[in-house]
């Protein structure tokens, strides 16, 4: 197994929840990112969602567009993000998952940035530009390279192609929990919740749901019919306001509530 699959498994034999931490590379700073994710880990979080900025990042709303500008001026690159991937591996093994859009990737070569990736400890990746539909070549190097290409599932999915885009997930699949771009904002969690109800009918691979979840108590919500929950902007905020304090104090409170309703 690899390290999304091994975590999850632990995480489930446990009868505890995951936390999925975004943090965009680069942003404030490198040091800034690998420190958060060195204390995000001790806080509680069991994977990090590490984003690769992206001058049009369509998914992500105010916060991580923000994040994306602030990394591109500090010039970060895919090259200068394996070498923050490098320096984590350096101290740590949790599982880290790449968030970015195909546009970067295909100009480096999709196939070498699977491996170059790889090599230097990711495990995965989210590409959410490209529909599963057109994903075909991309699943295949990925298969063949142990490298996870999460799947969506959205309120809107239908269960038809719920099917498809399940019956060969791995690592996990992201559960959007609304329709829009990310960001903290009110979410009834209910409806998400259906979805990953009837996407446990096509696949045994966790479930994760993100978009919105910007305190403990949205966490709980939100956790209540996934085995995860994915937390971006509100981290991604306060790392650009110099609050690292603050964003593991957040990452902290939701590790105790998610505990304390759901661990077995």
């Amino acid at each position: 197994m690899n390290r999304i699959e091994t975590k999850m498994a632990a995480l489930k034999a446990a009868g505890k929840k995951g936390i999925y931490i975004y943090i965009t590379c680069g942003a404030p700073d490198v040091q800034t990112t690998i420190e958060a994710v060195k204390q995000a880990e001790e806080n509680g979080a069991n994977l990090i969602e590490l984003g690769l900025p992206f001058s049009d990042p369509m998914a992500d709303g105010p916060v991580i567009q923000t994040a994306s500008v602030v990394a591109l001026k500090n010039e970060m690159t895919l090259a200068k993000e394996l070498e923050i991937l490098r320096e984590i591996r350096k101290f740590s093994d949790i599982p880290i998952v790449g968030m970015g859009y195909i546009n970067n990737m295909y100009h480096y070569g999709f196939e070498k940035f699977v491996k170059d990736f790889k090599a230097a400890g990711m495990d995965g990746i989210i590409v959410p530009d490209v529909p599963h539909e057109e994903s075909g070549e991309m699943r295949r190097i990925c298969q063949e390279n142990d490298f996870v290409l999460a799947e969506f599932v959205t309120p809107g999915t239908t269960e038809a192609r719920m099917q498809d885009t399940c019956k060969d997930a791995s690592g996990f699949v992201y559960c959007v929990s609304n329709n829009g771009v990310t960001g903290v904002k009110k979410v009834d969690y209910s409806v998400i919740g259906g979805v990953c109800d009837k996407a446990r009918k096509y696949t045994d691979t966790p479930l994760a749901v993100g978009f919105g979840i910007g305190s403990a108590e949205a966490a709980v919500d939100a956790a209540a019919h996934a085995d995860a929950v994915i937390v971006g902007s509100a981290v991604v905020k306060r790392l650009l306001d110099d609050k690292l304090d603050e964003a593991m104090a957040l990452i902290r409170e939701m590790r105790v509530a998610l505990d304390a309703r759901y661990a077995q």
